[in-house]
């Protein structure tokens, strides 16, 4: 018998999460070599210190759940505990497991519970100030601790300090967030870091986007006027009692080291002005000033027990360059986000300088002008001759070039790092194949996501904006849930999208929405700063992604009145079912645009109402999914309301769609909104608007993410394939071969001269094209959830080979394992390699197989439409098959 095994652990999506709020998902994997495995029961604990009188047992229970277990509302759960929790499985073939055991800290049981003040030293007089802050307070512990956790936030960016060493590793905390209505406070663990007798506690903290300059606009103060701090320690003692140190007025702060910082135009740190005893209990330098509270309504705190934004790789400079005019310009080899850490010599006064910035122009000199008005540099003022390190504490960059302005003596690349940071989530996918250049695609695809996905879901990393564009989210989502956990990261962000919807459920452009000013100079958009097909859809797009890959209900409970809000929001600006508001992005910047336009030649009704039933059919399924029966009728009736609404406003009676464009074939086909009599007709419009393109692509925002599955799903594969693989503008490959290593914002970011696209929006990290990389893991790759049973609890592998591939290779780590699909082929001959999780069952599909050669057990039979098809549950298997 082969042994089963548990792994991985855990407790709302998290391993070991600090600070959960409450338990909404439990969940496990299983390892076994053996095929057809499946869990019988299950047993679950959780203990406070051990299992001999837990506080749940669940006893066995008769179920084949290993994901979204829920545990009883009501565990009397203490705020700040560390608590044990362990399973243990019995399978359908008799086999019990060994109990696997992990744990998870409890938060306070609600912002409301938050006692704290927060703190600052700045003053009205300091709404445009971008300089850091200490804030102290010493303490003595006068007996054993048995356990402290630390409670920290800011209005702004923060680090916290205890002792003088950072506590725990985040970066650019506590994140943005719709701040007066949702704000995350962080909790870390820091018994072994106090010491008896004296300790001291420090707040360092900045502008960051609370207050800080953000937007097109250029404008400061967006949630508040003044930076501030906030903590509580918690500590309890060896023998059981209490106590907690507060951020109040008896705190001191002064002026920090850190005298400029801001997200956009990067920071400057003056070594000359730091404060020797600024991690000490005395005041010994004459800087420290009394603080002041900053009124603040707890009820928007929230605990982040994950996903918090850290520095995730490090990478050495590729090489120092002279360029043509002169400058030294540092290349990391690859465009990223983070920042620059270094290591200086000089004496006092000496300063070190660093212009981030993204490409070289086609002299290969520095290009700045896509930047726009973001300055992405880095200064460093020397105190002594000592060699210092020095990396940003309160502002990032996108780059892959560094330009040193300035430098005392001869720069070595040795002293230089560049630092990737992005939001804290596992590796869940990969892909690989036998063409180098879609393997570089890939990789581009993935830098893009690390690039953009600090916090929030950004456009891009470098220029004056930064934003989390909706309409950028919802298009990359799948992608971005293919390549990484984004369970944690999603469910943050919605909570924000949601948070910042208008009274009658419109949807920001941007999440946290900062395009909708204080007055109406303030506002970017006079007349439509919310609420655009294709980008407020996101309200719904983005959790039924959640639901299809991760199996979670959860979401849409959350999610629900959020949902429901933006389909009213619609509904109420429709006529005839057909709707609109205000201004509308249409297909964003496609190539078929009027010249001088962003906005691509489909018709903005079209996309209105196409995105309008899509989302519809999707919240109409969601509300059956947690058994919202009365919604789901109404608004399954809905859906085929404004179906039937599309046909007579958008289709000829020919059966044509009026709009001969390739987005309005792609969308129309891929949302479900032909007739089955018409079908044919617009795949064959599809296939002529391809042909008068030179096989070419001239689709936005809206078109690009389906082309490929429009043309897959309906039998042209094989012309999927030849658009993916173009080398020549416009193209994927186009950009790769013009040397990129993220996805760019236009096709023609870099023209074949070497000029560049306008520089007013022209970024070299713009993942939303990327969105392609959803093809080539559910087509080229075949690893596809079942809508019916989804989560990947039953798989659906359906492998496409073609474009001259030799050779793919798809992994994905489930929430029930690993998923694999990994193909070889030559000539005819495929070769089929597939890996099923434990506790799943799959459907392997062949699509055009002419025969089986090899079934390896299991019993393949014709498939509806072409080739075969099998049913088999976990296991590894390999079978071939001819075409």
């Amino acid at each position: 018998m082969a042994m089963t095994s548990i792994t991985k652990l855990k407790v709302n999506y998290l391993e070991q999460p600090i600070g959960i709020e409450g338990i909404f998902n439990v969940g496990w994997q299983l390892r076994s070599d053996e095929r057809n495995l499946r869990q019988k029961s299950y047993r679950l604990q959780i203990g406070d210190g051990g299992f001999d009188a837990p506080l749940y047992d669940s006893g066995t229970v008769e179920s084949g759940n290993s994901t979204h277990v829920r545990v009883p509302e009501g565990l009397p759960l203490e705020p700040l505990r560390a608590y044990a929790i362990r399973v243990q499985v019995t399978t359908t073939g008799g086999e019990t497991t060994p109990w696997h055991e992990s744990r998870f800290v409890t938060a306070l049981r609600s912002g409301a519970e938050w006692r704290a003040d927060f703190i600052t030293i700045e003053t009205e007089a300091d709404q445009r100030e971008a300089r850091s802050s200490y804030l102290k307070k010493a303490l003595r512990v006068e007996k054993p601790v048995k356990a402290a956790w630390l409670l920290s936030t800011a209005l702004g960016v923060y680090h916290v300090y205890l002792n003088g060493k950072k506590v725990g590793q985040d970066q650019m905390a506590p994140g943005w967030t719709s701040y007066n209505r949702h704000l995350l406070y962080q909790i870390h663990e820091v018994t072994e870091a106090l010491r008896p007798g004296e300790n001291v506690l420090t707040g360092f903290v900045n502008a960051g986007w609370y207050k800080g300059k953000m937007g097109f606009l250029g404008l400061y103060n967006h949630y508040g006027t003044r930076a501030a701090f906030a903590c509580e320690l918690h500590l309890e003692y060896a023998d059981g009692t209490r106590s907690v140190l507060r951020t109040d007025e008896s705190w001191r702060g002064a002026p920090g080291p850190v005298v400029f910082s801001e997200i956009y135009d990067g920071e400057t740190y003056d070594a000359r002005q730091e404060l020797a005893d600024w991690a000490d209990a005395a005041d010994t330098t004459g800087g420290w000033r009394p603080v002041a509270a900053v009124p603040f309504g707890t009820a928007a705190l929230e605990a982040q027990p994950g996903c918090r934004v850290r520095v995730q790789q490090r990478l050495p400079v590729r090489e120092i360059i002279t360029t043509p005019k002169g400058d030294t310009v540092l290349d990391f080899g690859q465009n990223l986000t983070g920042w620059v850490e270094f290591k200086v010599r000089g004496k006092a006064g000496d300063e070190a300088r660093l212009r981030c910035f993204e490409a070289l122009d086609r002299d290969g000199n520095v290009y700045l002008d896509n930047l726009r008005s973001a300055k992405q540099t880095l200064r460093y003022v020397c105190k002594d001759e000592a060699e210092a390190a020095y990396h940003p504490f309160f502002s990032f960059q996108g780059f892959r070039y560094a330009k040193i302005v300035a430098w005392p003596g001869t720069p070595r690349a040795r002293d230089f790092t560049a630092c990737v940071v992005h939001s804290d989530m596992p590796a869940t996918g990969s892909f690989s194949c036998s063409n180098p250049l879609l393997n570089q695609l890939q990789h581009n695809i993935l830098w893009g996501m690390k690039g953009n996905f600090l916090d929030v879901p950004t456009d891009c990393p470098q220029r004056d904006e930064r934003l989390g564009w909706t309409g950028d989210a919802q298009i990359f989502a799948r992608t971005a849930s293919y390549l990484m956990d984004t369970s944690t990261f999603f469910a943050k962000w919605l909570r924000d999208l949601a948070a910042d919807q208008t009274p009658e459920g419109g949807v920001p452009h941007v999440v946290p929405d900062i395009l909708i000013g204080k007055s109406e100079e303030d506002r970017f958009w006079k007349d439509g700063d919310h609420s655009a097909a294709a980008w407020g859809d996101a309200a719904v797009i983005v959790p039924w992604t959640l639901y299809q890959v991760y199996g979670d209900t959860e979401v849409i409970r959350r999610q629900y009145d959020s949902m429901k809000g933006w389909i009213e929001f619609m509904r109420s600006h429709a006529n005839d079912d057909i709707w609109s508001y205000r201004i509308q992005m249409g297909d964003w910047v496609a190539l078929d645009a009027e010249p001088g336009s962003y906005f691509g030649a489909t018709p903005i009704d079209l996309t209105c109402a196409a995105y309008y039933a899509y989302s519809t059919g999707l919240f109409a399924k969601m509300a059956g999914a947690i058994g919202q029966t009365a919604d789901a009728e109404e608004y399954g009736r809905l859906h085929e309301q404004i179906a039937a609404s599309y046909r007579r406003h958008f289709f000829d009676e020919t059966g044509h769609l009026k709009a001969q464009t390739q987005t309005a074939q792609i969308i129309t086909l891929h949302f479900g909104l032909c007739p089955a009599e018409y079908r044919q007709n617009v795949v064959d419009d599809l296939l002529k608007l391809l042909e008068k393109e030179d096989g070419h692509l001239v689709t936005g925002f809206v078109g690009t993410p389906y082309f490929c599955f429009a043309l897959s799903e309906n039998g042209h594969t094989r012309e999927a394939y030849n658009l993916l693989l173009k080398e020549d503008y416009p193209s994927w490959l186009y950009q790769v071969k013009m040397g990129a290593t993220t996805i760019w914002e236009h096709w023609d970011g870099i023209k074949p001269d070497g000029t560049m696209w306008s520089a007013d929006m022209n970024s070299f990290n713009h993942y939303a094209y990327g969105a392609v990389g959803d093809w080539l893991y559910r087509v080229a790759a075949g690893i596809d959830t079942d809508e019916n049973a989804p989560g990947y609890r039953h798989i659906r592998i359906a492998p496409h080979p073609g474009g001259g591939l030799t050779e793919v290779d798809g992994r994905l780590e489930s929430v029930y394992g690993p998923v694999r699909s990994h193909w070889t082929a030559a000539g005819e001959t495929v070769n089929l390699t597939v890996e099923i999780p434990p506790n799943t069952t799959a459907t392997l599909l062949l699509p055009g197989a002419t025969a089986v050669l090899k079934a390896d057990g299991l019993a393949f039979a014709l498939a509806e439409g072409d080739g075969f098809a099998a049913e088999t549950g976990s296991g590894v298997y390999t079978v071939s098959y001819r075409l």
